[in-house]
This record gives structure tokens, C-alpha cells and sequence, in this order.
């Protein structure tokens, strides 16, 4: 455990300085995908397999490391790919690199986590322990919390990993959506800004509640039981 932690550090360095060396956070914008979407594109066309391949793999590294970007990714997925295949290839690539985060905070960085998220890890284990699954549900449709800090807190505590990858997966889906229809009508759009509006925001909050449903109602039950 201590070499595979050790190699994993490793790489994250290796990573960020390369990331910092050539400068490649330069070329996460919006302006910089719709310079490079003619491009891309004519990439795609030409390597179709070997481009879907380079793409799942950025992003797992990109959400495993919580590296600036995602967004602009999900929108170059819409772009590229369109809407439909752009979410199931997004969706996918982010269970993957949530998971390997949750795996990481599980295994490999436990005790230091532990000690810094320590009120946090209480917290989500207590909705954990009502319904696990609809809880990430809620977690993933409802950006109350980072994307990396869900993933760093769920790995400690007591959710199942096949709850936490089917959970993910589906609770990205409609966000997912909304990022690759947008990016889909990239020449329409003029800042990141603007995709969630207050009522694409409200509609994940119904649906977030609505996932909690079962929660509560369990709740209810336990209450009228005892």
C-alpha cells in the first residue's frame, strides 16, 4: 500500500508539472473551443475510435485529479460528439474518474482525510445510512457541495462501491445533458454563465428532492414505528 500510494503521488506530480510546463490550462476556455472545434472535429472525423478513446481517457484523469476543466470538456464532448452520445461518453468517463477519486480517499488516503473532513464524513454518512443511494442521487443533482469534495468524503464513509458508481453514473446524467446540448450550440453561447439558468437550476433541486422521497418516507416509517 505505501508504494502504490507513493507511485500515485508521483504521477499526480509528474502531471501538474507538466499541466504547469506547458502551459495547458491556457487552452481551457471557451473561446479557445470554438477556435479549435473546426479542428477537433476534422480529428474526429479521421480517427473517430482513436479520438473517443483520447477523450474518455483526459477526462478520467481530468475528474480523478480534480483538474480545472471539466466543464469546458463536457462542452467540447456536446460539440464533438453531440448531446446524446457526448452525455453517454462524459457520464462514463466521470463514474470512472469519481470512482478512482473515491478509491483513493478509501484506500490509499484515509487517515489524513479522515482528520480533515472529519465533521463533514459524520454529516454524509448519517443521509448514508437513511438510503445511500438516493442520497448521491441527491448529492449529484443538487450542487450544494464540489464535485471532488463527494468524492473525497463518500470514500470515507460506509456507501457500497456498485451504490456509489450506479448512483454517480445516473445522477450525472441530467447535468451532463444540459453541458452537451449546450456545447452542441457552441457558436450560441458566450460564457459558461449562462448554461445553468435559475430554472435549470430549480429543475435539479425538484429532482434532487424528488430522489429523497424514498428517505424520507423511511424516516417517517422508522418514526411512527418506534
Amino acid at each position: 500500500m505505501p508504494r502504490l500510494k507513493l507511485l500515485f503521488i508521483l504521477a499526480l506530480v509528474i502531471i501538474i508539472g507538466l499541466i504547469s510546463y506547458f502551459d495547458l490550462t491556457s487552452f481551457i476556455s471557451l473561446n479557445q473551443l470554438k477556435i479549435q472545434r473546426d479542428i477537433i472535429a476534422f480529428y474526429y472525423s479521421m480517427h473517430p475510435l482513436i479520438f473517443i478513446a483520447s477523450f474518455i481517457a483526459i477526462y478520467i484523469v481530468s475528474t480523478a485529479l480534480s483538474l480545472p476543466g471539466a466543464i469546458i470538456l463536457t462542452l467540447s464532448g456536446g460539440a464533438i460528439f453531440g448531446p446524446v452520445l457526448g452525455t453517454v461518453l462524459v457520464a462514463f468517463s466521470a463514474t470512472i474518474g469519481a470512482t478512482l477519486s473515491f478509491l483513493s480517499s478509501r484506500f490509499l488516503f484515509r487517515d489524513s482525510l479522515e482528520v480533515r473532513f472529519k465533521d463533514k464524513v459524520e454529516k454524509f454518512n448519517e443521509g448514508v445510512n437513511t438510503g445511500a443511494f438516493n442520497y448521491l442521487l441527491f448529492l449529484r443533482l443538487v450542487p450544494l457541495f464540489p464535485f471532488f469534495l463527494i468524492n473525497l468524503v463518500l470514500g470515507l464513509t460506509r456507501i457500497p462501491i456498485r451504490t456509489y458508481i450506479l448512483g454517480s453514473f445516473i445522477g450525472m446524467i441530467p447535468g451532463t445533458f444540459v453541458y452537451t446540448n449546450a456545447g452542441s450550440q457552441l457558436s450560441n453561447i458566450n460564457s459558461v454563465g449562462e448554461i445553468l439558468s435559475f430554472n435549470v437550476l430549480m429543475a435539479f433541486v425538484l429532482l434532487g428532492l424528488f430522489s429523497l422521497i424514498p428517505v424520507i418516507h423511511k424516516k417517517l416509517t422508522s418514526k411512527n414505528v418506534t
